[in-house]
């Protein structure tokens, strides 16, 4: 089953941010655009490319009133570790989650049960808690934070354009579509 415009489901956990250990449940996520990004594991190699990524691109993200929650089965303790001996982890500003007993990791559907590990997972969430966008790649295939940042763009443009929807590789500013009985067999 699909979990496109499914409610997101709770969760309460602890995270490493902003220096110290905080409590995220999925109360933190509503009334804003959230990224919950899974990875498999701390300390490892395609993950910190990725959290390097995001971290990079982290106040574009912010712009659009997005806030980026990593997850993995590690705990907060491991993502403070990893935060204070990685110059790519370092770079960080927000929420490392820790997932340990893999909750929040089965309930977005990404829990590699033989290992113990979330698949490499990202998930939009619209302010009204509603997955919006899902993907998923093997664990050997990164993710790019600025396709991220042009999925979110295009689901917020769609959530404030009601009746236009964005075609295949729409970048902001561009022509959007507005889906019609004569439009059928057209494009």
């Amino acid at each position: 089953m699909s979990l496109i415009n499914t409610q997101i489901k709770p969760f309460k956990a602890k995270a490493f941010h902003d220096g110290k250990f905080v409590d995220v449940s999925d109360a933190d996520l509503k009334g804003k655009w959230s990224v919950i990004f899974f990875y498999p594991a701390d300390f490892t190699f395609v993950c910190p490319t990725e959290l390097e990524d995001l971290a990079d691109n982290y106040v574009a993200f912010s712009k659009l009133g997005v806030e980026i929650y990593s997850v993995s089965t590690d705990t907060h303790f491991a993502h403070k570790a990893w935060h204070g001996t990685s110059p790519a982890i370092g770079k960080i500003l927000f929420p490392m989650v820790g997932d340990p007993t893999g909750q929040i990791t089965r309930n977005f559907d990404v829990m590699i049960e033989e290992d113990g590990l979330a698949d490499r997972g990202s998930f939009v969430v619209d302010p009204d808690g509603k997955i919006q966008i899902v993907e998923v790649t093997a664990g050997g295939v990164g993710r790019s934070a600025t396709e991220l940042l042009r999925k979110i763009k295009a689901a917020q443009y769609v959530r404030n354009h009601p009746g236009e929807v964005c075609p295949a590789k729409w970048e902001e500013g561009q022509k959007t579509l507005a889906p019609s009985l004569d439009l059928v067999g057209k494009i």
